[in-house]
């Protein structure tokens, strides 16, 4: 990979990190921030997918901002955890809810994205 193409990643995932940060701060509600940032990152990569970028700003984008902005890791944590506490419906109601929403996101996202690129 070369020096230029790293970089951009790393400015891409400093970005979509603070952006994560800030629609935690904004939103305030632990698993509503989660969902919000998996599926508004799901619609942001299937643009980046659809339209026709760039390797370097392809994979500053994806691979860089959408990958520090989305978290299915937390979505995981927060999914068994909920499960943990015994509460089976709440943990399956995140999970169904995150792929109801998230998947049809990036499918939308790869539609807008080829659209937007003629």
């Amino acid at each position: 990979m070369a020096l230029v193409t790293a970089l951009a990643v790393g400015v891409g995932g400093a970005t979509g990190a603070l952006a994560r940060y800030a629609v935690g701060e904004a939103l305030e509600r632990r698993a509503l921030d989660t969902l919000v940032v998996n599926v508004l990152g799901s619609l942001l990569l299937g643009v980046v997918l659809g339209a026709p970028l760039g390797g370097t700003v392809r994979l500053a984008a994806g691979a860089g901002f959408c990958g520090a902005f989305t978290t299915f890791s937390s979505f995981a944590v927060e999914t068994v955890r909920l499960a943990e506490e015994g509460r089976g419906r709440a943990a399956a109601a995140n999970a169904a809810v995150t792929l109801a929403l998230a998947l049809p996101a990036t499918f939308l996202g790869t539609v807008l994205g080829s659209v937007a690129g003629g």
